[in-house]
């Protein structure tokens, strides 16, 4: 299952700074507005030491973190969904990804302008969600119209679908975001093709100056403040910090850095952490001598379902799952050791994954 997350945000807030931070690949930053013209491509590597624990155990070939693909939007504008900047070709690109990671500007900086004249995050971060709403919202009168022409058939559920996105627009047209609105679970089939934009969880992300990066700022608690009573998570993180900790090359010099800045780990990891809990998601592993790998799935998936994620043959052909639990495994340092103890459990179908479980899968196809 690969996690997908877009950036976004204003331009010359930092999101490119933040972005080479966390990704494997880095983008070019300025000073300059819309100074480019493609959105950054990269990878993080899900930080999980759990899976190097097991490993001391097993000492496999290699290990294998998840990774979660990140795409860098280039910084949007008011006016963005109507070709202004860099243009809404670029809100394209963020319709495939799983969740959105808003950054906003929250430091003060007289050598890097904001394009809106002055710093706030909270007219920010209107600006930019009022862009998604009207993309969003061009897509849903699109579809509407094509039910509309459908509907004339006497097409029932055509005439439902309407009734359903109908209230979508008009939700739009309030300056609200598609994921404050109930919707039926049944009902999200009429929207969940459309990839909108402003259905997706979004994460906030405060980029803030060095000496806010543990109690963050007047910036900060005005977004906090702002987002009270959505459904979402703020995170507090010093983007120009965590730049010059990713470039130390040593995990103990970059935990020296850490700790005289007062912070306990990089702001990857909080970040990663929020992604996997708005999403709901966790990881289960597999070792053996070959590789220790971990595995991202839905919370609530069932052995079957998890073994799927592996393999589709995996899913088609279960006959059940040997499962040792992560905390058992680290106690008792063995496969053999864990059987011994009762500790090894043989799943059938039914059974619902675990956090930290460490699977073998038996199947035949």
């Amino acid at each position: 299952m690969a996690l997908k997350c877009g950036i976004v945000g204003l331009t010359n807030i930092g999101k490119t700074t933040l972005f080479n931070c966390i990704s494997n690949t880095k983008g070019q930053t300025s000073n300059f507005a819309y100074s480019t013209n493609k959105s950054n491509l990269g990878q993080i590597i899900v930080p999980d030491d759990r899976l190097y624990e097991i490993d001391k155990l097993i000492k496999s070939a290699r290990v294998v973190p998840v990774t979660v693909e990140i795409v860098d939007i280039p910084g949007l504008a008011k006016g963005a969904s109507q070709g202004e900047g860099v243009g809404n070709k670029f809100l394209a690109d963020i319709q495939q990804t799983d969740a959105i990671i808003h950054v906003l500007r929250c430091f003060d900086d007289e050598n890097l302008p904001h394009v809106e004249g002055s710093v706030n995050p909270v007219r920010d971060r209107e600006i930019v969600d009022l862009e998604l709403q009207i993309r969003d919202l061009d897509l849903v009168e699109r579809k509407i119209q094509r039910l509309e022409k459908i509907a004339k058939s006497g097409d029932k559920d055509a005439k439902h679908g309407i009734d359903v996105l109908t209230r979508v627009k008009e939700h739009l047209e309030g300056f609200q975001s598609v994921r404050s609105l109930e919707i039926e679970e049944n009902d999200r089939r009429f929207i969940d093709d459309m990839y909108l934009l402003t259905d997706k969880p979004v994460i906030y992300v405060c980029n803030v100056d060095d000496t806010s990066a543990v109690n963050g700022n007047k910036y900060v608690d005005q977004i906090k403040e702002a987002v009270k009573n959505e459904d979402t998570q703020v995170l507090v993180i010093a983007g120009a910090l965590e730049a010059e900790i990713a470039e130390l090359e040593s995990a103990e010099d970059r935990g020296i850095f850490l700790e005289d800045a007062g912070l306990s780990e990089p702001g990857v990891n909080k970040l990663v952490r929020s992604a996997y809990d708005i999403l709901n998601l966790m990881s289960f592993f597999t070792a053996g001598p070959k590789e220790v790998r971990a595995w991202t799935i839905k919370k609530g998936m069932t052995a079957p379902q998890a073994a799927g994620v592996i393999h589709s043959d995996l899913e088609r052909g279960f006959i059940r799952a040997e499962v040792m639990k992560y905390k058992d495994f680290i106690e008792l340092k063995s496969e053999h050791a864990c059987r011994e103890a009762g500790k090894l459990y043989v799943e059938g179908k039914n059974y619902i994954v675990e956090d930290g479980d460490i699977m073998h899968i038996r199947f035949n196809v």
